[in-house]
């Protein structure tokens, strides 16, 4: 079994930055990629950001490169999601997710694990 515990959302201003943290316990994660999934109310959720377990080499959606940064701290097992230069669209629920070689994959359906969420809200 897997658990991903996510932290770090809460009520910013529009530029304002915020680090998201995900933990992961109950597996061995050298062999898992892990990534980021948001979903605004009403919409679909989607593929924000992910990084390749074993060599760190990430991948991010096109509305926050340059913006957004993933790393992990593998002795502590932990995913960070670090955001900077926070728009209103990014408001949404913020999920880590975890699934060996998806890296690549922004379909969520494929992820097999997933925190509870955080929530990230960035007023104007």
């Amino acid at each position: 079994q897997v658990q991903l515990v996510e932290s770090g959302g809460g009520l910013v201003q529009a530029g304002d930055s915020l680090r998201l943290s995900c933990a992961a316990s109950g597996r061995t994660f050298t062999s898992y990629d892990m990534g980021w999934f948001r979903q605004a109310p009403g919409k679909e959720r989607e593929f924000v950001a992910a990084i390749r377990w074993s060599s760190g080499s990430p991948y991010y959606a096109d509305s926050v490169k340059g913006r957004f940064t993933i790393s992990r701290d593998n002795a502590k097992n932990t995913v960070y999601l670090q955001m900077n230069s926070l728009k209103p669209e990014d408001t949404a629920v913020y999920y880590c997710a975890a699934e060996p070689g998806a890296v690549r994959t922004t379909t969520p359906r494929v992820w097999r694990y997933w925190g509870q969420g955080t929530q990230v809200t960035v007023s104007s």
